[in-house]
This record gives structure tokens, C-alpha cells and sequence, in this order.
């Protein structure tokens, strides 16, 4: 699950150029642009029309124009190294003809060459520095089956699965729950650490664990996914290549020693691939890891305040594939489907929206959003993400793949969560709870909890 993209029109300096200054762009000037310049040089109208579906200003003009200085410098240092190697040959035929004065000329045009050629390198690399800056900052482009919208309000239903379940009596939110079974404690928690933290205890703990379990079970027995156990510390480069670096350095949270805290498996995962290029024949990659996961919710004042909704710390099973252009829409399509198949085992109703281009994520091209239904709020909210990016991402780490002897492309990315742990307990606390205060668990969870069927409160 990747930040949302706020949706804006201000003019393109403000949207852009903030980002220069930005101490965690990567400074390898030899790495690919983010978005292909060429092919916006070519289709700026194109380029143009997909910002605007995202409520962005035009910026392909602008990108043009740095790209000409770009480019009007490289042929014009390039002139110049030509010169200087043209010159030094002639001082050899100079000397040969002991025409030391021509000689003397040509050398010291040399070493005015070698002196405009450093200085130009130097500018050449600022150049390319502020082109990709620019780029950075840009979000991709959605697809043009993604439904044209300003915010959630404009999301389009695709399906619906489960009834929400019927109660003779007034259901409670899941921290109403949790605290009545002396089992979820907020106000130690808030003492050991502050606010957005939670204390699970006894047989929400254990429920925790066994939710992430089955999940992983379930990835990895039916749904084709291989486990792994990643990295929660990761480095610049492995945040700016999923697009959370430079934009939203706000929402992580960083280390004293530089590294910062994974707001989801998706950045270790993803950035497996960083850097390497991958026999066709070895795709697609499907990956699962189960993790903590750290956000600062630096947006999010005032939002979801009590309860395991919205917190700086939380669990999530983390779903990544890679894998070719031709086969990316297909992984998407089969990516939601095995999301959806653990709320369908778990019997929890949801539903599935396609968001509008004003919410999709920043590094998305397409994203469905899976809503569990909690009675306790009377509303559907949102349990997992799963998102397309093609070579958005793949761009930003260098990630390519050889489709034959001589022709390497830029993989395609996906992620999705399958699911947000703390949310799916969230939605079974709500939706299996009983009027005498207890909690159904789950069939399928049984197994995990030691045969337990019904959490009681603590003695």
C-alpha cells in the first residue's frame, strides 16, 4: 500500500522544484530518468493529459526545456572534446615541422579545452541532477481504464462479496471490544510510547499471530507467493526506488544513523531486484513477507484517533510481483484475487473499488482498494491496496529483465497487502462478536489459536 498523492493544481515550480534540495536523492547522475524523456519529448500532449487526470498542471513543456539545456550542453561539451582531441594531434604534426610557434598555439588551446571540458562535465551532471529531480517529483501516470475523480468520493465499486452480518443487538468498534475483554490496552501503551500505539494481551495477541499465519500459509500453499523475511531497516536509495523518497520523507520514520523504518515490506522487497537484471525465464517473481511496519501518519491529525485503524506501528502481510510489461495487468487482476480469497475464507464481507485517478497512489498506475465491512462503524474500510506500477518504480532502481540475447527492458512492479493484520483483526472483532461480550474465532483460524473457538474475557 503505497501514500496518496494529495490532488492539487498550483503552479509547476511549487509542485516540482521544492525537491532539489532534497538530502535523500540519489546523487549517481548515470542511473535511467524516472519517466523516459524521449517518449514525453514525443508525446507531450499525452504526458500533459495524464497530470491533468491527476489534477496536476502541465509539465511537459517544462520538462522539455531542461531537457534542450541538457542536451544543448552535452553537444556543445561534446564539440569540445572533439576539438581537443583534434588539437592534440595536431601539435604532434606541429612538432614535425618545427612550427613552434603553431605548436605552442595548440597547446595552450588544449589546455583551454581541458579546462571548459571539466567545468562543463561538472555542469553536465547538475544538469542531469535537475532533470531527474524534476522527474522525481512527478507521479506516474494512471491508465486509461482508471476512472477519471477527485477523491475517495469518485471510486467505482467492481464487486461485492458477503452479507454484513445481522445483530439483535447495538454492535460495538473493535477497541470497544478488546477493551471489554480486558485483551487491547491503548492508555499503557500511550505510557510506554504515546499515541497511535496498542498493548495486545493473552488471546488477542495470539490472535495477531495467527491471522498472520494463515495468511502466510495461504500466499505461499495456494496462491504461489515465496516467503521471505526482509530487511525493516532499509537505506535512501531503497526508499526512493517505491517512491516514497524525496515526496514523503514526512511519513517515515528515520533513524539517527540514516536508515529509515519500512512503512511496508514492499520497499525490502521490491528492492530486491534494485541494480540486477533477471532471466526472463524467472519471472514473474511473487513475494510475501510478513513484517512490523512504521508510519508516522504525519497527514492523518485527527483521523481514526482511538483504536488499531490507524497506527505508527502495525503487522502487515506484504504482497510484491515482478514481472513483465505483457503479463502485468493479469498479475494485478490475480494479485486482488488472492487478497480477497483470505476475507473470503475468514467469512468477512467486503467490497472491492477501483480507484479514481484524484486517489490512486503516487507510484500506482491502477490500484484496487479492498473495504472490509465493520459493523461497529456501519461503514466499509479499507483492509489492503494492490497496485500496478509498471516500470515506475522499476525505473527508480534500475530493475530490468532480458527478454533475448541483446533486448533488456524495465520489469513492471505490483504490490498489494494480503492483508493488514491489525485491520483484519479490527474486522473480526467486529463482525464475530457475540452480545455476551465474546468473540467467535474464525474456522480457519481455529487451527492457529489451539483449537480455541470463542475468546473470552481475561480472568
Amino acid at each position: 500500500m503505497l501514500l496518496r498523492l494529495p490532488v492539487r493544481s498550483t503552479p509547476l515550480d511549487r509542485q516540482l522544484y521544492p525537491f532539489y534540495s532534497s538530502p535523500y536523492f540519489p546523487n549517481d547522475t548515470t542511473r535511467p530518468h524516472v519517466f523516459d524523456i524521449k517518449w514525453i519529448r514525443e508525446n507531450p500532449d499525452a504526458f500533459d493529459a495524464g497530470l491533468k487526470k491527476r489534477g496536476l498542471e502541465s509539465a511537459a513543456g517544462k520538462l522539455i526545456e531542461i531537457d534542450e539545456a541538457r542536451r544543448s550542453h552535452l553537444t556543445a561539451l561534446q564539440d569540445a572534446q572533439s576539438r581537443r582531441n583534434a588539437a592534440s594531434k595536431e601539435i604532434g604534426k606541429a612538432m614535425a615541422a618545427k612550427d613552434q610557434a603553431a605548436a605552442d598555439k595548440l597547446k595552450a588551446e588544449v589546455a583551454d579545452l581541458k579546462e571548459r571540458i571539466q567545468t562543463g562535465e561538472e555542469k553536465a551532471r547538475e544538469l542531469e541532477m535537475q532533470l531527474n529531480e524534476v522527474l522525481s517529483a512527478i507521479p506516474n501516470l494512471p491508465l486509461d481504464d482508471v476512472p477519471l475523480g477527485a477523491d475517495e468520493n469518485d471510486n467505482v465499486e467492481v464487486r461485492r462479496w458477503g452479507e454484513p452480518p445481522k445483530f439483535d443487538f447495538e454492535p460495538k468498534q473493535h477497541f470497544e471490544v478488546g477493551e471489554s475483554l480486558g485483551l487491547m490496552d491503548f492508555e499503557t501503551a500511550a505510557k510506554i510510547s504515546g499515541a497511535r500505539f496498542v498493548v495486545l494481551k493473552g488471546a488477542l495477541s495470539r490472535l495477531e499471530r495467527a491471522i498472520a499465519s494463515f495468511m502466510i500459509d495461504l500466499h505461499t500453499g495456494e496462491n504461489g507467493y515465496t516467503e521471505y523475511n526482509p530487511p525493516l531497516l532499509v537505506k535512501d536509495a531503497a526508499a526512493y526506488g517505491t517512491g516514497n523518497l524525496p515526496k514523503f520523507a514526512e511519513d517515515l520514520f528515520r533513524t539517527t544513523e540514516g536508515f529509515w523504518l519500512i512503512p511496508t515490506a514492499e520497499v525490502s522487497l521490491t528492492n530486491m531486484v534494485r541494480d540486477e537484471i533477471i532471466p526472463a525465464d524467472q519471472l514473474p517473481m511473487r513475494c510475501t513477507a510478513w513484517t512490523p511496519c512504521f508510519r508516522s501518519e504525519a497527514g492523518s491529525a485527527g483521523r481514526d484517533t482511538r483504536g488499531m485503524i490507524r497506527q505508527h506501528q502495525f503487522s502487515k502481510v506484504e504482497l510484491v510481483s515482478i514481472t513483465t510489461p505483457e503479463a502485468s495487468l493479469d498479475e494485478h487482476e490475480r494479485m486482488t484475487a488472492s487478497a480477497e480469497k483470505v476475507l473470503q475464507r475468514l467469512e468477512l464481507p467486503y467490497r472491492t473499488m477501483l480507484l479514481c485517478t484524484g486517489d490512486v497512489g503516487f507510484a500506482s498506475r491502477k490500484t484496487y482498494d479492498i473495504e472490509v465491512w465493520l459493523p461497529g462503524q456501519n461503514a466499509y474500510r479499507e483492509i489492503s491496496s494492490c497496485s500496478v506500477c509498471g516500470d515506475f518504480q522499476a525505473r527508480r532502481m534500475n530493475a530490468r529483465y532480458r527478454a533475448g540475447d541483446k533486448d533488456v527492458r524495465f520489469v513492471h512492479t505490483l504490490n498489494g497487502s494480503g492483508l493488514a493484520v491489525g485491520r483484519t483483526m479490527v474486522a473480526i472483532l467486529e463482525n464475530f462478536q457475540q452480545a455476551d461480550g465474546t468473540v467467535i474465532v474464525p474456522k480457519e483460524l481455529r487451527p492457529y489459536m489451539g483449537g480455541m473457538e470463542r475468546i473470552e474475557p481475561a480472568a
